[in-house]
């Protein structure tokens, strides 16, 4: 297992990873509709070489045995006013690979993200996690995140809400 920085090279993959993690992880609870529209102006191409190229994006690829099974991306700019620090960072997207989760993937990448977080001089990682994922709020309770707030999350015509976590990056 090798754990880098994606390139612009790795747009199609991603691209590919990120709507497929998305789709198995939430379709199921969710519209059609509303999951096509999140996927179209999320996860395409031009998208993801844009978001791998931006100043303000890092993302983070699991690569093993040259099949991409996770990734991770963190981004800077806008913190809600229920996180508490002043240089805080957003872990904007998590995932594994279906056919990866529960082999081991999981824990390596977060520490990757907090690494990563660090050299951003991030001293608070956060996050948002939709309210119905309960597996995704208990491997982040694991991780030292801790609720904080919550905020809208719109996929396509349907409002959500995702609880706010955050973790302190000298834990």
């Amino acid at each position: 297992m090798t754990i880098r920085r994606a390139s612009a090279a790795d747009a199609a993959a991603l691209s590919a990873l990120a709507e497929r993690t998305f789709r198995d992880t939430f379709a199921a609870v969710n519209s059609a509709e509303n999951m096509a529209a999140h996927a179209a102006a999320a996860y395409g191409v031009d998208k993801q070489r844009a978001e791998i190229e931006s100043a303000h994006i890092r993302t983070l690829l699991v690569d093993i045995d040259d099949t991409v099974a996770g990734y991770a991306q963190l981004r800077s700019g806008h913190v809600p006013d229920c996180v508490p620090a002043e240089h805080a960072v957003e872990l904007w997207r998590f995932y594994i690979d279906r056919a990866w989760i529960g082999r081991g993937i999981a824990q390596p990448l977060m520490q990757a993200v907090f690494a990563e977080a660090r050299e951003l001089d991030g001293a608070t990682l956060w996050l948002g996690v939709w309210e119905q994922n309960p597996r995704a709020i208990a491997f982040y309770r694991k991780c030292g995140f801790v609720e904080a707030g919550a905020h809208v999350f719109q996929l396509g015509d349907d409002a959500q809400t995702d609880v706010i976590m955050h973790r302190d990056l000298a834990a």
